[in-house]
């Protein structure tokens, strides 16, 4: 497999002959592309358990505000 390796230095890998531009410019795509597939996930994935953990105490205020309003009313229902 070496053996059809056809540069004679390391700056000749770099440069890739005449075709630099298309050849790092693949690889810089494709390394962006692997980068994105993998960190969005996580970013998204940690937004939703911020939003559930949101929804989740706001629902548990919520039903507290709701039992203190139904006790107030009882009570000024009795006193009445």
């Amino acid at each position: 497999m070496l053996d059809n390796i056809q540069f004679s230095s390391v700056s000749e890998f770099f440069q890739m002959g005449k075709y630099t531009f298309h050849v790092w410019s693949v690889y810089g795509l494709f390394a962006l592309f692997v980068f994105v597939n993998l960190f969005l996930p996580r970013v998204q994935r940690r937004q939703f358990i911020r939003e559930q953990r949101q929804r989740a105490l706001r629902d548990v205020q919520l039903a507290q505000n709701t039992a203190v309003n139904e006790e107030r009313s009882r009570a000024q229902g009795e006193g009445e």
